[in-house]
């Protein structure tokens, strides 16, 4: 079993701008780079969860969406991403949009990764339930330095698990 840091995306690891379908609109987050690299050092695998309800919505199809997280993520060590291209109103309900934890759940089971070791960093509400569903240490970044915010969080968190 390993260890994983779930990560949302918007307002997470990237400034939301709303809809994300550019490269050229993409802003990370201070820190976020560094707390990528930090936590591919202590061997997390780094998985980020990420609900894209634009594409249900056709402002950018999945294939935009997949060019993008390429992008992205071609010089930054990301394991995986996983998405939930629904939105309840327009293709009905899944398991996978958040605030449901199907994402985590089948990132888990791929990846072979210990929750009670892993944990999530989320942004909105839906993350947190999100996390609490999954049974994963769940935290909310509400901006600032991600690097920063996630080792404060890891060091309370390695002491006591």
């Amino acid at each position: 079993m390993r260890k994983a840091a779930f990560l949302d995306r918007d307002g997470v690891i990237n400034v939301d701008t709303g809809y994300l379908s550019k490269i050229e609109d993409l802003q990370w987050t201070p820190g976020a780079i560094e707390a990528i690299h930090r936590l591919k050092a202590m061997d997390y695998l780094v998985i980020v969860v990420t609900n894209q309800s634009g594409i249900a919505r056709g402002y950018y199809t999945e294939q935009e969406f997949r060019e993008l997280t390429i992008a992205m993520f071609e010089s930054v060590p990301i394991d995986a991403v996983l998405f939930c291209p629904h939105h309840a109103d327009l293709t009905g309900p899944c398991d996978c949009r958040k605030p449901e934890p199907g994402m985590l759940l089948h990132a888990a089971k791929i990846f072979a990764v210990d929750l009670a070791a892993s944990f999530f960093v989320g942004d909105q509400p839906s993350d947190l339930e999100a996390g609490a569903r999954a049974k994963v240490e769940t935290w909310r970044f509400e901006g600032g330095r991600l690097d920063q915010f996630i080792e404060d969080r890891l060091s309370t968190f390695r002491s006591t698990a």
